[in-house]
């Protein structure tokens, strides 16, 4: 192809309203991304390897893993059945606030079932240590567990903004939690003192729900009416409700297995795998915001029209984007020791946690290429509602999170278990592959 014509299909790309709004979500993403990274550098210099660091990682793994398995899980199956209703009955008013109550009911059930099992959860997977730690994590939790009902509307509010393609919006309120736990370390660190990160974490929750709400009110999204739950789409979603979660929690379940097997070694491995997945996470929150925000609409509206050209769109992206990442992790990986001795080694982060991190982010990045690309099968997936397959796939790879864990950690301790994630994502990505391509057959037929 000669030159002018790869100048004229650029300027092609550029006009595209889709990859318009990837490159916008990309930037903003980058943006929201970097100061949290710079939020972690923060916490780093702080905290280091330490107790405190360990305990608020649990904390927040119980209303994390909620937020992530039933809200965000809820989010992922209301885009394209809204769209369905949208292009439809267009009853959207009834279908939000069938949605909304159903958010505000999970939030608050998983509150109530957290506060009240706390100890049996600390017991059960966090046993052997002091009663301080329990009481550190137990204290931080408390705070963090009315994030709950505010990430589940902020979720709900961000995926209406992607349908109506207000992306800018629903791409930059993480920057909220962000600022707010920044503020309390540089400011209120010895008024706050244990509490601190989980304080900064609650204000910096309410703080981006505030304004998701007052977007989506300008923006005349929010169409409230009676609520109906025999809607044909909300019986649909419904229905798809719960494969989508069982999907979820069980690949929840493996970052939760993950750390439970973590703390059985030496203090600070729970947050050396923290610190070792997060610059692997920040390129695949970019990448997978850029790409996953925009794409699970568009692919609602493209397989309601043109199954076919939306199967041609996903192994377009897939392939250009899989030996972009190969050469990313390749590069990462070489430099994985610099990147996190400039990023983290400062005044309780050691040297000695800088190769131990560094190491741990190594088996995270050769996992990079697989765990974006499946992610992005997800999203297709779940535009043409094959949650069920997802579901059975999750268990399995439970199981062998399990067994590996096992095996691995024996071997290579805390190392092993980030190796363990890797061939994980390397299966998950790989089989869900193969079930979309048999999935475009079965279609063609």
């Amino acid at each position: 192809m000669k030159l002018s014509n790869y100048i004229q299909a650029l300027k092609k790309a550029i006009k595209n309203p889709t990859v318009i709004n990837v490159i916008t979500v990309a930037v903003i993403s980058i943006l929201v991304k970097g100061l949290g990274f710079y939020k972690e550098i923060i916490v780093a210099g702080s905290f280091g390897l330490s107790e405190l660091l360990d305990t608020f990682f649990i904390a927040a793994m119980l209303p994390g893993f909620i937020s992530e398995v039933f809200l965000n899980a809820f989010k992922s199956v209301f885009i394209p059945n809204y769209i369905a209703e949208k292009k439809s009955t267009n009853k959207l008013g009834a279908f939000q606030s069938s949605s909304f109550l159903i958010t505000l009911g999970i939030a608050l059930l998983f509150i109530i079932i957290s506060y009240l099992f706390t100890d049996v959860f600390l017991e059960t997977f966090f046993e052997g240590h002091t009663p301080d730690y329990y009481v550190l994590i137990k204290t931080q939790l408390y705070y963090l567990l009315p994030c709950i009902l505010f990430w589940g509307f902020a979720s709900l509010l961000s995926g209406l903004l992607n349908i109506y393609d207000e992306f800018r919006y629903a791409s930059i309120y993480p920057v909220f939690t962000s600022i707010a736990m920044i503020v309390c370390l540089m400011f209120f660190k010895e008024q706050l003192q244990e509490k601190v990160l989980a304080v900064g974490m609650l204000i910096g929750s309410i703080t981006q729900f505030v304004f998701l709400l007052i977007v989506a009110i300008h923006k005349k999204i929010i169409k409230i009416a009676k609520p109906d739950f025999l809607g044909i789409h909300t019986q649909t979603m419904f229905k798809q409700v719960p494969a989508k979660v069982s999907s979820g929690f069980l690949t929840g379940l493996i970052s939760v297995t993950d750390q439970f097997f973590a703390a059985q070694l030496i203090i600070g491995s729970i947050a050396a795998l923290n610190y070792g997945l997060r610059i692997p996470a920040f390129f695949t929150a970019i990448i997978v915001m850029a790409l996953g925000n925009v794409l699970l609409p568009y692919f609602s509206k493209l397989t309601l029209t043109n199954k076919d050209e939306a199967f041609k769109t996903l192994y377009y992206i897939l392939k250009r984007l899989f030996i972009g990442l190969i050469v990313v992790s390749v590069v990462l990986i070489l430099l994985s020791d610099f990147i996190v001795e400039l990023c983290f080694e400062r005044n309780e982060f050691s040297s000695e946690d800088t190769k131990t991190v560094a190491n741990i982010q190594r088996m995270f990045l050769i996992g990079l290429p697989f765990t974006i690309c499946g992610n992005i099968i997800v999203r297709f997936l779940t535009s043409i509602n094959k949650n069920a397959f997802m579901a059975y796939i999750s268990f399995a790879t439970v199981i062998l999170n399990i067994i590996l864990d096992v095996v691995l950690m024996k071997y290579y301790g805390v190392f092993g278990i980030a190796l363990c994630t890797a061939l994980l994502q390397m299966f998950r990505s790989l089989v869900y592959l193969k079930y979309t391509t048999n999935q475009q057959k079965v279609l063609a037929t």
